[in-house]
């Protein structure tokens, strides 16, 4: 049970990047911060070692039922940040059921734990705009159809419906956050962005000489993963719950990152980068970008980071773990 006066957070996923981001603003906004993980040991810790000493972590199964119920009846958050997430769209293809079980499952576990335990919660939960899928119009906002093209989009989509769901049913106070590409040095090697940035940084260094990549010309909206976590603390401040589209409305192509990351280390891209059709999604989404017109309203939020900035960030620490030998 937390003090009175102190308001508690039960982050799930607390150890990806977006965790370790929201780790921090609740810590400074004086949280008591208690985060669910996979694991506990080092290996998975890397990106909140420096907030450890502050931190709980719980080692918790999201499949569990039993388990999450006895979580939440025993942390009794007052604010729950549902974060946990099989998060590769590109794996999805091959684990469908993975992602189904990972996304949709944990979000029925975390409501109907909440609904029984601590029905005065407010819940935020992590969506993402692969349930647009391929649509029809650009910029997306909160009224385009959700018609994603992925199992990845499919389990998120589902996990939105459910918080609806719970929130029109049972009067949970829950909202989805349709966040849009959220990058930053704490991403992981498999997303493309860090790909991009940690393969500058190899062949800078002269570690490499060659990058290949899958589709070139797909244009997404890259914000930083830390604006976009204050966005979800902000949400959890309305007094109405409200689904929100998150990002920063700019679409920016795989190839304009790839040239402004070898930039930024003096290099031409064209020199070094390849692309493999093998690499190729089975249905990639041709241009997603947010039109966040109403959370810049509701939430009076706006990124304080640029595409130019998060490049340059990206590659900069790249390069400093690259030439430190940090691996990570």
């Amino acid at each position: 049970m937390s003090d009175g006066n102190v308001r508690t957070a039960l982050v799930t996923g607390i150890t990806g990047q977006d965790g370790s981001y929201l780790a921090e603003l609740l810590l400074a906004r004086g949280y008591r911060v208690v985060g669910t993980t996979r694991a506990t040991g080092t290996a998975d810790t890397w990106r909140i070692r420096h907030l450890l000493s502050r931190v709980e972590l719980l080692a918790l199964d999201l499949r569990d039922g039993a388990a999450v119920r006895g979580v939440v009846a025993r942390i009794a958050p007052h604010e729950v940040y549902h974060l946990a997430a099989a998060s590769r769209v590109d794996r999805s293809w091959e684990r469908p059921m993975e992602s189904l079980e990972a996304n949709a499952g944990s979000t029925v576990h975390l409501m109907d734990a909440v609904r029984h335990e601590a029905p005065r919660a407010r819940i935020v939960v992590a969506s993402s705009c692969e349930i647009f899928g391929r649509p029809e119009q650009a910029p997306q906002s909160e009224c385009t159809p959700i018609r994603p093209a992925s199992p990845y989009g499919v389990s998120k989509a589902a996990a939105y419906w459910l918080a609806a769901n719970y929130r029109d049913s049972h009067g949970l106070h829950v909202a989805s956050a349709i966040l849009y590409n959220h990058e930053s040095p704490r991403r992981g090697e498999a997303f493309v962005t860090r790909k991009i940035s940690m393969g500058v940084a190899r062949i800078a260094c002269g570690q490499a000489t060659t990058l290949t990549l899958g589709n070139l010309d797909g244009r997404r909206d890259w914000g930083f993963a830390g604006d976009y976590m204050d966005a979800l603390w902000r949400m959890q401040q309305l007094e109405a719950p409200c689904d929100l589209v998150v990002g920063s409305g700019v679409a920016h192509s795989v190839r304009d990152f790839c040239e402004r990351a070898f930039a930024v280390a003096g290099l031409d891209y064209r020199a070094h980068v390849a692309s493999d059709d093998g690499l190729l999604r089975p249905v990639d989404a041709t241009t997603l970008v947010a039109d966040a017109s109403l959370a810049r309203e509701r939430l009076e939020w706006g990124p304080t980071v640029d595409f130019g900035g998060l490049v340059e960030m990206m590659v900069f620490a790249d390069l400093e773990r690259v030439r430190s030998g940090a691996g990570v």
